[in-house]
């Protein structure tokens, strides 16, 4: 159903936001949409765990707002030849009790990450390339790779540092308890209460630019009325993930200000069609049992896509809130594919190609979704589940909270599911190595392909693109395997999700691509 806050009460809000003071000098409060499963920053690559863990802890090397690298931890790199890359840290930087950091504790991070086993996406993906580490002095470390690893610098800024002697033989609990929710970052935990709030306060003995903020009360607040309604009641200052019924509105209200931008995040379906004989969800026509996955076959898939009326989507479900978009990266970002518009819907042209695949009559199959994760992201498997129900494929929807769904959606309970990427890094490499390679957990190839998708051809362009130094040969590279990818049809593409936030007027921020909530980049307007 659409949630919305009514004219009515949108004036008597407004009434409480008027008369509010507004964040203080010292405190900072937000109202963030997306639960943070974990305060172990290398147990599940969400985006809110690491906005949460960048501001607890820090990254050798950060990102700014338009995703591109620059020195944190390490005041410099360079690349070893084909070998590797050797870091040198910054000195003088301590963890919030004291304790200095190292080069022993990037080594230590290292080790410690492909030993934690979360319910996602992995960080061992990350620093896949790194095979061997060589601690030089305090401040040197050099991280050896099988060849070349032109990405790495960029993948090591998802990653945070931890220290052995802090964090040696601690487990995920005890971030979560606190005890040892201690990192160099711009915050020091205060408190954190599971799906209510975190409460952080500022590190006065930051190495890098201080925050404003004196104390930063992290709510997380997933419904989206209640959110709004929290900002325009003056209960919090500054919210993420603007419900698209009420941007309109907050847009044209003076007393707040909307950042937005389009972000990295592409929203797709996945189609389980790795198993030849019928998964879960999956029935004829008249609900009897099917003698073979329909999703197996590519015309099937090809179908399931043509379907689709993605500017549609875009338009009345995402009220234009997301850009359609079929395929992984935003028009024009590095190893985009500049000729591929997005196509119309041929429902038709779909019907036809289900027949040819020996489809005639359709099938049943269960679509599922989150309800609470993405904007409109319950809205959006109904839209999918009604387009392609009107081609004969009769769509269950199930949606449910992140929490539930995304465990169903790795056990494969659901032939189809809603899922997203949030490309961070500012190009393909990672989402391809995660979501679509071969699984190899090893290697920390495809922690996060949750089909089990297998494709010979993708494996060895993704093999050679993350050791192609020259730029342009690798996004080719990478192009070429995004081609695959979109020819097979074993994701589908729906669109690129704009990032929306909306604060008091006396704040600002900078509207970042990778969506991030950066509580340090919040700062009073001048």
């Amino acid at each position: 159903m659409r949630q919305f806050v009514g004219r009515r009460a949108w004036l008597g809000m407004v009434v409480g936001l008027g008369c509010a003071a507004g964040a203080s000098a010292q405190t900072l409060t937000m109202g963030v949409g997306s639960p943070v499963s974990s305060l172990d920053p290398h147990y599940h690559q969400l985006r809110s765990n690491g906005e949460i863990a960048q501001s607890i802890f820090d990254t050798l090397v950060s990102t700014d707002a338009q995703a591109r690298i620059h020195p944190a931890m390490a005041e410099s790199w360079r690349a070893l030849g084909t070998e590797g890359w050797e870091f040198r840290l910054r000195e003088g930087i301590r963890f919030h009790d004291g304790t200095p950091f190292t080069a022993d504790d990037v080594a230590f991070t290292l080790e410690r990450i492909p030993t934690v086993t979360g319910p996602g996406a992995s960080y061992s993906g990350l620093i896949r390339p790194v095979n061997r580490v060589e601690v030089v002095d305090d401040r040197t470390i050099r991280l050896y790779t099988s060849g070349p690893s032109p990405l790495l610098p960029t993948y090591l800024s998802q990653v945070v540092m931890l220290s052995r002697k802090i964090h040696a033989g601690a487990a995920t609990a005890d971030f979560n308890n606190g005890r040892v929710a201690i990192g160099t970052g711009p915050f020091r935990l205060v408190s954190y209460t599971n799906n209510d709030r975190i409460v952080l306060a500022r590190n006065d003995q930051y190495w890098g630019d201080k925050a404003h903020w004196a104390e930063v009360n992290y709510r997380i607040i997933t419904n989206d009325t209640a959110r709004t309604a929290a900002l325009l009641a003056g209960d919090v200052d500054f919210i993420d993930q603007v419900p698209t019924s009420d941007l309109a509105r907050m847009r044209r209200d003076s007393r707040l200000r909307v950042a937005e931008t389009t972000s990295l995040r592409v929203m797709y379906l996945t189609l389980d069609g790795t198993r030849e004989t019928p998964g879960p969800g999956m029935a004829a026509t008249g609900g009897g049992a099917l003698d073979r996955n329909p999703l197996a076959d590519a015309r099937v898939r090809r179908a399931l896509s043509m379907a689709l009326d993605r500017r549609l989507i875009q338009e009345r479900v995402m009220e234009n809130a997301a850009l359609a978009s079929a395929q992984l990266m935003p028009p024009g970002s590095y190893s985009s594919l500049p000729d591929l518009p997005v196509p119309a819907a041929d429902p038709e042209g779909a019907r036809r190609l289900l027949a040819e695949a020996g489809w005639p009559q359709g099938f049943q199959i269960t679509l599922a979704g989150s309800n609470d994760r993405y904007i409109n992201d319950a809205r959006v498997v109904q839209a999918v589940g009604q387009m392609w129900t009107r081609i004969g494929v009769r769509t269950t929807i199930e949606a449910q909270p992140y929490a539930s769904f995304i465990g169903r959606a790795t056990r494969r309970e659901a032939p189809v599911n809603l899922l997203s990427w949030g490309n961070s890094t500012g190009e393909v490499s990672v989402l391809l190595n995660s979501v679509l390679r071969t699984v190899n957990r090893e290697r920390g190839h495809g922690s996060s392909n949750r089909i089990q998708y297998s494709a010979p051809a993708l494996d060895s362009l993704i093999g050679q693109a993350e050791i192609e130094l020259d730029e342009a040969r690798r996004e080719v590279l990478l192009q070429q395997a995004t081609r695959l990818v979109l020819e097979d049809h074993p994701v589908v593409p729906l669109y690129l999700q704009n990032a929306v936030w909306a604060m008091r007027s006396n704040l600002t921020y900078e509207a970042r691509s990778d969506e991030r909530n950066d509580p340090s980049s919040i700062r009073p307007a001048r």
